[in-house]
C-alpha cells in the first residue's frame, strides 16, 4: 500500500481545485499540496459535459478566477473555451504538475491525537489502494454526483424505438441530423441545448412540465471590451468584474424585494423577444417568485431566435407515457421524436460520496452545520468550496480559498496544529443548506449539512458581506476553537 504525506490535500481539480492550489501557492509558500482528481483529466464539470452548445450560464468576468483575466471576447463562453482556460491557468501556475489524475477519494478519517487525516483513496484505473496524510484537508469537487444526472422513471420508457439520452452522458455518436428531437427539461441545460440541436434537427420540442424564468444576456460584453482596448489588460478585467458583480448583486436583491415587479419585466422580456410566435403566458410564465429558482440567462436571446423561426416548439404538459413513437402527454397530445434528450437535472452527493470519520466516529453530514459556507461543525481541519447559488460560483470560492489560507498561516504564527467550527449556541435554528425549490436542490438537501438562522452559520448569498466576514473578520471569532496537538 502506498503512502504520502502532503500539508493540504485538495480534491477535484476542477473549476475549485485549480483555483485552490493557486491561491495556496501565493499565500502559503510554505505548504506543500497535491489535488486529488478522480478522472482521467483536469476541468471538472467542463471536461465532464460534452453536450452541444454547452457554455457557462454566468458572466466569465465573475466566473473567471479574480487573478487570472478572462480574456476572450465572448463573456458567455462554451464550454471548450472555459476548458482551455482552466488548462492555461494550471499550465501557467504550475498546477498541472500537481495533480494525481485517476484518484478516487474513498474516505477520511482524522485523528486529533495525531492532528492529521488519513485519505482512502482507489486508483481509478488499476483498483489500488492508496493512502494519503494531511494536515489539512480541502474538498473541492463541489456538490454534483458525476457519475449519473437526475433520470426520473417514464412509464413505457422501454418501448420507444429511438434513442434516450442524458445530457451528462452525450457522446460524439448520437445522431440529430435531420431528426425530430425532444427536450424533456426547461432548466439551464435545455435552455443552452434546444437552440445548438434546432442547428441540425429536422424540428425540436422542448418539452417541460412548467416554465422556467428566461432572461436574454449579450453574448458579449461591450463595456468590458471598450475597457480592454484602452486599459492595461488586469485593470479592465477588475473593474470589468466589479461592475458586473455590483449589477449581479443589484439584480438579485431587486428580484427578491419586488418579485411581481421584476416577474413582469422578465416575462414581458419574453414577450418581446417571441414576438407572438409562442403562448408567452402559458410557457414563459412561471408560478414561484423570481430567484426561488435559478434565472436562466441566454446569449444574444438565440432560444428565442430558434422559437421565432419554427424550428423550436415549446410545450407545457405533463408526461403520461412514452409510446414506440414518442411521448404521449397528459392531455392525449402525442410527440413523435426520433431522439429524447432528458435534461432533466443533475445529482447532488456531498462530498463526492466520501465517507468522513472523525476520532473513530462516523461523520452524519445531515447532523452538522456548515460554517460560513465552508466548513462544517465538529469536523477539524477541512473545508469545502462551495459556490453561490444567485451568483456566478467562483466569487465564493476565491474568497474561500483567501479565508483558508488566512487560517492556515493564523495556525502556524501562533502554533496550533488543529482548528474546528463548534456549535455551542443551543438557539441557533436550522435551515436548508441551499435556499432554492429547484428540483435538483429539494430532492437531496435533506442528505446535506444545514446552515443557521444567524452568522457565522448563515449563508448570506451575497459577495459584499462574504468580503466582509471572510476577508476581514477576525479568525478567533469564538465559534472557530484553536488548539495544538494533544
Amino acid at each position: 500500500m502506498n503512502h504520502e504525506h502532503i500539508d493540504v490535500l485538495i480534491v477535484g481539480a476542477g473549476i475549485s481545485g485549480i483555483g485552490a492550489a493557486y491561491h495556496l501557492q501565493a499565500n502559503c509558500p510554505t505548504k506543500t499540496y497535491a489535488i486529488l482528481e478522480g478522472r482521467a483529466a483536469m476541468g471538472g464539470t467542463w471536461d465532464l459535459f460534452r453536450y452541444p452548445g454547452v457554455r457557462s450560464d454566468s458572466d466569465m468576468y465573475t466566473l473567471g478566477y479574480s487573478f487570472r483575466p478572462w480574456t476572450n471576447p465572448k463573456a458567455i463562453a462554451d464550454g471548450a473555451a472555459i476548458l482551455d482556460y482552466l488548462r492555461d491557468t494550471a499550465a501557467a501556475y504550475g498546477i498541472d504538475g500537481k495533480i494525481r489524475y485517476g484518484h478516487r477519494v474513498e474516505r477520511a478519517t482524522w485523528s486529533s491525537a495525531e492532528s492529521r487525516w488519513t485519505v482512502d483513496v482507489r486508483d481509478a484505473a488499476t483498483g489500488e489502494a492508496r493512502t494519503f496524510t494531511c494536515n489539512f484537508l480541502f474538498m473541492c469537487a463541489g456538490y454534483y454526483d458525476y457519475d449519473a444526472g437526475h433520470a426520473p422513471e417514464f412509464s413505457g420508457r422501454e418501448r420507444f424505438r429511438g434513442r434516450v439520452v442524458h445530457p451528462q452522458h452525450w457522446t460524439g455518436d448520437i445522431d440529430y441530423e435531420g431528426k425530430r428531437v425532444v427536450v424533456i427539461g426547461s432548466g439551464a441545460t435545455a435552455v443552452t441545448l434546444v437552440p445548438e440541436l434546432a442547428k441540425r434537427a429536422a424540428h425540436v420540442t422542448m418539452l417541460q412540465r412548467s416554465p422556467t424564468y428566461l432572461i436574454s444576456v449579450p453574448e458579449r460584453d461591450r463595456i468590458a471590451n471598450f475597457l480592454r482596448a484602452r486599459l492595461p489588460m488586469r485593470a479592465a478585467y477588475a473593474l470589468t468584474r466589479g461592475k458586473n458583480v455590483l449589477l449581479g448583486m443589484a439584480f438579485y436583491q431587486y428580484c427578491r424585494r419586488f418579485p411581481e415587479q421584476a416577474k413582469r419585466l422578465m416575462v414581458g422580456g419574453v414577450r418581446q423577444q417571441v414576438r407572438g410566435a409562442t403562448d408567452v403566458a402559458k410557457h414563459f410564465t412561471p408560478t414561484y417568485k423570481p430567484w426561488d429558482q435559478r434565472v436562466c440567462v441566454v446569449p444574444d436571446g438565440d432560444f428565442f431566435d430558434a422559437v421565432r423561426g419554427g424550428k423550436v416548439s415549446v410545450v407545457t404538459d405533463p408526461i403520461e407515457t412514452f409510446t414506440e413513437t414518442g411521448i404521449r402527454l397528459r392531455s392525449g397530445v402525442d410527440l413523435d421524436a426520433d431522439l429524447i434528450v432528458t435534461a432533466t437535472g443533475l445529482k447532488l452527493k456531498f462530498l463526492g460520496g466520501m465517507e468522513v470519520v472523525v476520532d473513530g466516529k462516523r461523520v452524519e453530514p445531515a447532523e452538522t452545520m456548515a460554517y460560513k459556507g465552508m466548513m462544517i461543525s465538529d469536523v477539524p481541519n477541512m473545508a469545502l468550496a462551495i459556490g453561490y447559488t444567485n451568483a456566478s460560483w467562483t466569487l465564493k470560492v476565491d474568497l474561500t480559498c483567501e479565508y483558508i489560507c488566512r487560517l492556515l498561516n493564523h495556525m502556524d504564527e501562533h502554533g496550533y496544529t488543529q482548528c474546528c467550527p463548534r456549535r455551542n449556541d443551543p438557539s441557533i435554528e436550522e435551515e436548508p443548506l441551499l435556499d432554492f425549490t429547484s428540483g435538483y436542490v429539494r430532492r437531496s438537501i435533506d442528505l446535506f449539512p444545514r446552515q443557521g438562522s444567524v452568522a457565522p452559520w448563515k449563508l448570506h448569498q451575497n459577495y459584499a458581506l462574504d468580503m466582509m466576514l471572510l476577508r476581514h473578520a477576525k479568525l478567533d471569532d469564538g465559534v472557530m476553537e484553536f488548539s495544538a496537538k494533544r
